[in-house]
């Protein structure tokens, strides 16, 4: 009865819940990335400055940072299904407005205020889904749906370049302005989708069998035994485990290389050559687009052999490899390739880390503990865009900020190898709130 009941429970499971949140994460992404194909024709427009658009990206990092623990604490507190809609509104109308900003000023304001708007969003959906897999099944499933970062990273090229090029002057609005409104709208509807379709935990689930719910609440309740739930978590405990610090800086290093390529990726591919927005945006796509395989062949085989650490050691340093590799090469055609070769690891090692950072808190604990993780981790975000936009309108190129991408990721992957994870037994010193 086991034998059928496992597999049947984890199949409903997938194709419940991983469509919805895939869809969220690419519109999460889209909405962070789009301003990259923007810059196209937004620069010269309104006349900023490649430092301009390296801080605009970077300093939405900033409002992410601020509010990112108090949300994830929120989300605990009143559930994931309206928090995570909540968050995917005001993103969705923030994202929209920016087609409205009209000098750096309120580029960065708009920008700031999209950080403040996401804040919890990643996090949150981690601990959303500890709610519903065990945790053997949970790369994969993270994998499952991380992976809409991706493939928002693929379809966003042709997407916006297609909108900024046929919507353009369309009731006297240039085609990035359509861009934001189309992309940040389609949040916004997405949010009222996830208010009615998100179940909060399995009990409330009515798709699944009462055999299903207590095969499910058993596997779960192992998992938690064996890590010692957390009703009150201890702030100082957490901010004094060094897991989380080296998990935080890993992260942040990897970020550096992340955001770096999915923000200035449409500008680097058009340094390697004369090419129109659209032909940007098609080679563009195809990075990100090899990211999807890799995620999906890394993620199986961690699950299938149950390590994390050397997955990810693996593809930060692959990546960083094919990174340097690209600023070293003289022929354009070579530097793409290897360009398309970092996407492909890089994206492979969000759903490791996501797994190895929920894998030893549960409950209040493990949300506020991830997201103190992503908080800290987030300085790979505000250094990454902007220091490439600095060092870019200083060199003329991009071969400096390329190799301390990959001077990052070097630093991730040795990190990755030096965490030490493991499962921790109940301590009820722990369950003492500070």
């Amino acid at each position: 009865m086991t034998d059928r009941l496992e597999p049947a429970t984890i199949r409903k499971l997938y194709r419940r819940l991983i469509p919805l949140l895939f869809l969220m994460l690419f519109f999460n992404y889209l909405d962070r990335i789009n301003i990259g194909f923007a810059e196209l024709d937004m620069g010269d427009e309104l006349g900023f400055s490649p430092g301009v658009f390296g801080f605009a990206g970077s300093i939405f990092f900033l409002g992410y940072m601020i509010l990112e623990v108090p949300s994830n604490l929120l989300l605990h507190r009143f559930g994931a299904r309206r928090w995570i809609a909540r968050i995917l509104l005001t993103w969705g109308f923030i994202a929209a407005a920016t087609a409205f900003v009209f000098n750096d000023t309120s580029f960065y304001v708009m920008r700031f205020l999209l950080g403040v708007m996401e804040a919890g969003f990643l996090p949150g959906v981690a601990v959303y889904v500890t709610h519903w897999f065990p945790e053997r099944y949970r790369a994969r499933a993270v994998g499952g749906y991380i992976i809409g970062s991706s493939v928002a990273a693929v379809v966003g090229g042709p997407l916006s370049t297609a909108l900024m090029t046929y919507t353009d002057h369309l009731f006297s609005l240039a085609g990035w302005q359509w861009m934001f409104i189309v992309e940040g709208g389609a949040a916004m509807v997405l949010g009222l989708v996830a208010l009615r379709a998100m179940t909060e935990r399995p009990a409330d689930a009515k798709w699944l069998t009462d055999e299903e719910k207590a095969w499910l609440a058993g596997e779960l309740e192992k998992d938690r035994a064996a890590l010692g739930e957390q009703e009150k978590p201890s702030v100082l405990r957490i901010l004094g485990d060094a897991r989380v610090w080296c998990l935080a800086i890993l992260f942040g290093c990897a970020l550096v290389g992340i955001y770096g390529l999915l923000l200035w990726l449409p500008q680097i591919v058009k340094s390697l050559g004369h090419l129109s927005n659209l032909q940007v945006g098609f080679l563009s796509a195809v990075p990100p687009l090899l990211g999807v395989l890799g995620t999906f062949l890394v993620s199986k085989n961690s699950d299938r052999t149950g390590d994390r650490k050397k997955h990810l050691a693996f593809v930060y340093g692959m990546s960083a490899v094919a990174i340097a590799g690209s600023a070293y090469v003289g022929s354009p055609v070579v530097a793409y390739v290897l360009l398309c070769l970092t996407g492909m690891f890089i994206y492979a090692g969000n759903p490791l880390f996501w797994s190895l950072a929920s894998s030893f808190r549960t409950g209040v604990a493990g949300a506020a503990t991830i997201a103190l993780i992503n908080t800290i981790a987030q300085f790979g975000g505000l250094v990454g865009p902007w220091s490439i936009g600095l060092v870019r309108g200083a060199t003329g190129s991009f071969d400096l900020a390329l190799l301390t991408i990959a001077a990052f990721l070097v630093v991730a992957a040795v990190l990755a190898l030096a965490l030490r994870v493991q499962k921790k037994t109940a301590d009820t010193k722990e369950n003492a709130a500070v």
